[in-house]
């Protein structure tokens, strides 16, 4: 997700409003980080700025939690020399995805209870709904092409996608009582034991339509 500046920010002095809305966005994560969700104001006292500069640039605290959010630009989450292995390849973007989401476990636990707000109107620019997991994992099983049908290998992906990532992390530390350690462990297991029922006898189910009848789509971070 990159950040859209305001027509306040596109005005003059444009480096002093970029060190003063960076002061704002590392309050925020700091605040984030600590346990506290932010409102604007809370994040201008931080930052040492008016609360009102600080309305010029977040008019609300919805705007400035999803700038806070670490920014994943990152195409891949494979190593710059993937293994061929299809479960080699899983297994490392697995790690390397759920790394990341340990490393922003707060920030990701914030735009997870955003997502579920009632108010579904601004939910398709959040970080969990653009669908970059989707991609990496589908990246993974870019060799199973020819061992899986396009519906079973899209299925695939989403069943691996349910059972990794900030929602299946909440779930296995703070119900199940993992430690992150054995929750990323188990998420492991789950992906590889995904993968090998997907290329065994039993059969992949029909692809999984998404509201409105979209059997694929961006899908959830």
């Amino acid at each position: 997700m990159r950040y859209m500046s305001t027509g306040y920010e596109a005005g003059g002095r444009s480096a002093q409003k970029g060190r003063t809305r960076a002061a704002l966005v590392a309050a925020a994560r700091e605040l984030v980080t600590s346990g506290i969700t932010p409102t604007v104001e809370e994040a201008a006292i931080a930052a040492s700025v008016s609360r009102t500069t600080a309305y010029r640039y977040f008019p609300n605290a919805r705007e400035l939690l999803l700038a806070a959010h670490p920014e994943v630009d990152q195409p891949s989450m494979l190593p710059p020399d993937p293994p061929a292995d299809p479960a080699a390849r899983l297994d490392a973007v697995v790690c390397a995805f759920m790394a990341m989401i340990v490393e922003t476990e707060a920030q990701q636990r914030t735009m997870l209870r955003l997502s579920l707000e009632r108010d579904a109107a601004n939910r398709g620019e959040l970080p969990l709904r653009q669908g970059r997991a989707i991609a990496w994992i589908g990246e993974a099983l870019d060799g199973l092409r020819g061992q899986l049908s396009d519906d079973e290998r899209t299925t695939l992906v989403y069943a691996l996608r349910a059972t990794i990532g900030i929602e299946a992390l909440v779930w296995l530390t703070d119900v199940a009582g993992l430690s992150r350690g054995e929750a990323v462990e188990l998420m492991r297991w789950s992906a590889q034991a995904l993968l090998q029922h997907a290329l065994g006898d039993a059969p992949v189910p029909t692809r999984v339509s998404r509201p409105g009848g979209r059997g694929s789509g961006a899908g959830n971070l």
